[in-house]
């Protein structure tokens, strides 16, 4: 199973956008990595970038956003609402798909490691990963923010950080950990008194017998002239999103005051935003595959599935797909690489003169990429006729003959198809490693090997299949198509 993690680091910077940008791209710049999105807020000068991907791919691109922050971004001239420490305040990791919260923790230290090492800015290991009960709690560790804990940190034991320097520069200290899936949700109320959200925050933070999944602030949004009470919902399914609405919009009540809007920052599990559409819908007995877009995507995904699928079908006891599927996805393969050395080749001005050729060479293995990756069904579906034959004998046991051989006729075509398209490949290839872009010579070598392959294995399929057919005119046939064909490998 493939592993997926996900990264949230928050940036001290909302304002400046060329600086963003810097910072985004440099996490985009990784490749494999899955962007899924940035939001910035001007009040709290800070911007939350959210990806992910696999684990090493995810701390590449969050050392990156690290590095590019902490050149950027000077804390000594930071102003804005929201509590921060460092460039990057806070770097969180959270485990999506095949990742315990262990190894999360184990990837959490090895970027801090790395932070610390090569940039030399001092980390602190929270939440999950905290090395110290006083550091699971992001909020306690950033008492005092950047420019208290510049002054403490080389004299108080509790400041010290658990890699890098006991020092701080411009880039600040950076908060490093693992973590579950959270809801960062803002609530923005109609007045402008401050202490009217500090109040309700208070009444509903867990710390102070509130809602013990939330952690809230008040905050005064200057360039909207309105408070806001700031929430994380560490646990949104105990503490949920419409629970803590509801009790907000009780005690703004109180104050004489109401709820201008509320936000999301970030993204939001499903279950999050599906848990209050029930709650104030009162929906009875609603189920998830009621959703359109969620039921069509299943369908999607059933008649779509994954590389991953196809392998753990291979590996099945099941014997489809089988030999004749993996030629057609050999071949296939083979295909793309070629329709990828044609675009490196179009792509370069250097190779100006044969573009027009290479250009009818990438259609032709464009379309021989589609047709051998249809075949891959094709196969497994032509097999699977022959074992449903087997599978349905009369009441005597017997099996019906004719359909045995119209069936196994069918399993004999279906491998000559993909033998013929690979065949034809293997003519292509010589030709574009000779005219197309050299530095991709490698790949065209490999597309090769793939599309002999392909042919190989695709008529040991026919020739098993050959073995029980009676009709002599129909073997004598398919034996010289498979003589033919062998006579590239001479």
């Amino acid at each position: 199973m493939k592993k997926i993690i996900e990264c949230i680091p928050n940036f001290s910077e909302g304002r400046d956008q060329h600086k963003i940008t810097q910072i985004v791209e440099a996490i985009k710049s990784v490749p494999g990595i899955l962007f899924l999105g940035v939001e910035s807020d001007i009040a709290h000068n800070r911007s939350v970038v959210t990806f992910a991907g696999e684990p090493e791919d995810v701390l590449q691109a969050a050392f990156n956003g690290i590095k590019i922050a902490a050149q950027l971004i000077d804390l000594n001239k930071h102003k804005g609402e929201h509590p921060r420490m460092g460039a990057t305040d806070v770097c969180p990791l959270v485990p999506l798909k095949g990742v315990k919260m262990e190894e999360c923790v184990a990837y959490a230290e090895k970027l801090a490691e790395k932070v610390a090492k090569e940039l030399e800015i001092p980390v602190y290991l929270y939440e999950k990963a905290a090395r110290k009960p006083e550091r699971e709690n992001l909020a306690d560790m950033r008492k005092g923010e950047y420019e208290g804990i510049k002054k403490e940190i080389g004299k108080n034991p509790s400041r010290k950080p658990d890699f890098g320097p006991a020092k701080l520069g411009k880039a600040g200290i950076t908060a490093i950990g693992a973590r579950e899936p959270l809801v960062a949700y803002n609530v923005n109320l109609n007045t402008p008194d401050l202490k009217i959200a500090k109040k309700i925050a208070k009444t509903i933070r867990g710390k102070d017998g509130g809602f013990k999944y939330v952690k809230a602030l008040g905050f005064m949004l200057q360039d909207r002239g309105v408070a806001q009470v700031s929430m994380n919902l560490v646990n949104y399914k105990k503490s949920t999103v419409h629970h803590v609405f509801e009790a907000i919009k009780c005690e703004a009540q109180k104050y004489g005051v109401g709820i201008l809007e509320s936000e999301i920052v970030g993204l939001i599990p499903e279950k999050a935003l599906f848990k209050a559409a029930k709650y104030y819908l009162q929906l009875n007995g609603f189920k998830n595959n009621q959703i359109l877009e969620k039921s069509v995507q299943k369908q999607i995904e059933k008649s779509s599935p994954t590389l991953e699928d196809f392998l753990d079908q291979t590996a099945s006891k099941s014997p489809v797909p089988g030999g004749g599927s993996v030629a057609a996805l050999s071949g296939s393969l083979a295909a793309a690489l070629c329709e990828m050395v044609c675009n490196l080749t179009l792509n370069n001005k250097k190779y100006a003169k044969v573009h027009k050729q290479i250009a009818g060479l990438l259609e032709k293995s464009g379309t021989l990429r589609k047709k051998l990756y249809l075949d891959i069904e094709a196969d497994a579906e032509s097999y699977a006729e022959v074992a449903n034959v087997y599978r349905a004998k009369d009441k005597n046991g017997k099996i019906n003959q004719n359909k045995l051989q119209e069936a196994l006729k069918n399993a004999a075509l279906s491998p000559l198809n993909i033998a013929k398209s690979s065949s034809t490949l293997l003519n292509l290839i010589p030709q574009i490693s000779k005219i197309g872009n050299q530095n991709a010579l490698s790949d065209c070598g490999v597309a090769l090997h793939m599309a002999e392959a392909s042919v190989k294995g695709a008529i040991l399929n026919i020739e098993i299949n050959l073995k029980q057919i009676t009709d002599k005119t129909f073997k004598t046939k398919l034996e010289k198509e498979i003589s033919s064909l062998s006579k590239i490998f001479n």
